[in-house]
């Protein structure tokens, strides 16, 4: 395995993928090395405070970790470089915006190598907000958020069961969300 400290992109950038089986690929390599990134108790506790909220400015979590707004930024620069952070996004309740359906999806594909193809055509789908490969007797789990009922049946009837490769699926309509955190990393 290949492991790399943070910020050692320089390493990176000078390895050869061609001396890496071709089944391999860059992309496998590159996640391989972001895998092995590692990272110490002061990169923990920067994550984790932005994990409860992603706008505290860095001064303040310097404050709080006792280190540099400008360390915290030069860490946060390295963690995005490794892939350990990937973006960050508005949570927003979709309830008070009249989307009152979220359901999820187990849905049998014709084939498991199917798989890369349905997932790209589902993500064409803006109802479809999580897709995910699985084991278990569906080959992809997936969450959708709509409207209504009849804007449900629309999105299931007119556009999920028209992806090629969709065998069938099978709908379970949440009644509440009661949890959705970020994982507890400890420090």
């Amino acid at each position: 395995m290949i492991k790399l400290p943070i910020g050692y992109s320089d390493v990176r950038k000078e390895l050869n993928f061609k001396q890496f089986p071709y089944s391999l690929g860059r992309q496998k390599v590159e996640n391989m090395i972001n895998k092995n990134a590692t990272i110490d108790d002061v990169d923990m506790k920067i994550l984790s405070l932005l994990m409860k909220n992603a706008n505290m400015p860095y001064t303040e979590i310097g404050k709080k970790i006792h280190v540099s707004g400008g360390t915290v930024h030069v860490r946060m620069a390295k963690m995005e470089e490794a892939g350990i952070v990937t973006g960050s996004q508005l949570v927003i309740d979709h309830t008070k915006l009249g989307w009152d359906i979220s359901a999820f999806l187990g849905i049998y594909l014709d084939k498991s190598s199917l798989y890369g193809e349905v997932a790209m055509q589902l993500s064409e789908i803006s109802e479809v907000i999580s897709i995910n490969y699985t084991t278990g007797i569906y080959s992809i789990f997936a969450k959708i958020v709509c409207r209504d009922t009849v804007h449900l049946r629309e999105v299931l009837h007119d556009k999920i069961q028209k992806v090629k490769g969709i065998q069938r699926t099978e709908t379970f309509i949440s009644l509440e969300e009661s949890l959705n955190r970020p994982v507890p990393f400890s420090i």
